[in-house]
């Protein structure tokens, strides 16, 4: 094939070109861009980003061993979308809540729209959203760095917008040595401060939870997978107390009646009972998975709550509660 001598045009009527160029044909190489627009791969990667960056939803596909761009169809027939100043204000809120990934592309993502939409608003209200975005309470005190992770999780948005498989190593808590996975990432879950990839494990028959900080590398394949028809991320942890989906167990825990007040007007559990107790407390059920996360959220509340079941978390409460007093036995004395 003879590329095209090159032209001297702006990159406004390239890009004009090439949107034409994509939106004629259901699916168009890199080559061919090159070949029709006469300039260089490294400047068509440059104009395919800027139309990205310009709202055009542009969207690649492996056919065999040629890839191939294209637009979502009929994106064009979309009504331009618009929002009420209470709707921004509600944006603004949640974009500060997103401190805890500053350094990832999700962050970037972030404040990219709050720039858009700050740059059609009147200077006055543009800067009151500024202000309500940079609510960022409560603070993440403890909070996880994922800037040094931002490469992954660039792979990983990529992975799920456009349903491609990926592989990846992860390091789970208090093991040396990092494990493989083959992974069908189904979505992204944000958890007290956290971030987790929910995924069908193919390697493993499975669907896991995986803590994005723990995972060293992603590589993205070229084959697409299907997310299944009765896939529902809330229905797969609906029966564990947190993030981590166990064996169920039924719990059972008395609370006192300085902190009853506290607990009766929180929802801890969907499945969640209470009952009044003489004394002024009260007594908490729920069936859940998970025995970690119950055992730290009830060491939080110290000697206000005491657990009647089931016997081994009432067990390893005891434990628990019994090594911090010698550890602080040892240290008084």
């Amino acid at each position: 094939m003879t590329p095209r001598p090159r032209r001297k045009y702006s990159q406004a009527a390239r890009l004009h070109d090439m949107i034409r160029l994509i939106e004629a044909r259901r699916g168009i190489t890199l080559d061919e861009l090159v070949q029709e627009s006469g300039v260089n791969r490294r400047t068509v990667h440059r104009d395919l980003a800027a139309m990205e960056d310009a709202g055009y939803p542009l969207v690649s596909q492996w056919q065999g061993s040629r890839k191939l761009f294209s637009f979502i169809t009929g994106f064009k027939d979309l009504p331009p979308i618009r929002f009420t100043l209470p709707e921004l204000m509600t944006l603004s809120l949640f974009r500060s809540q997103l401190e805890f990934l500053k350094g990832t592309p999700f962050h970037d993502d972030m404040s990219a729209i709050a720039r858009k939409v700050n740059s059609v608003l009147p200077p006055r209200y543009a800067a009151h959203m500024e202000r309500v975005a940079q609510v960022t309470l409560p603070l993440l005190t403890g909070g996880r760095d994922y800037g040094r992770v931002a490469d992954s999780l660039t792979r990983l948005r990529d992975a799920l917008l456009y349903q491609y498989r990926v592989s990846i190593s992860y390091k789970p808590r208090g093991r040396a040595e990092a494990e493989s996975y083959d992974l069908d990432p189904y979505t992204l879950i944000v958890y007290k401060g956290g971030l987790y990839l929910l995924a069908y494990a193919r390697n493993r028959k499975g669907v896991r939870t995986f803590a994005v900080e723990r995972i060293t590398s992603v590589t993205v394949g070229k084959e697409r997978f299907q997310l299944p028809d009765d896939f529902n991320p809330e229905e797969e942890l609906r029966q564990a107390f947190g993030i981590v989906a166990e064996p169920v167990m039924t719990v059972r825990v008395k609370f006192s009646a300085e902190i009853a007040a506290t607990v009766r007007e929180r929802s801890w559990h969907e499945s969640q009972e209470i009952s009044e107790e003489p004394d002024g407390g009260i007594i908490l059920s729920f069936q859940a998975g998970g025995k970690m996360e119950i055992l730290a959220w009830l060491l939080s509340f110290g000697a206000h709550a005491l657990v009647l079941e089931p016997p081994e978390l009432r067990e390893e409460v005891k434990r628990s509660v019994a090594s911090l007093a010698r550890m602080y036995g040892e240290i008084i004395g």
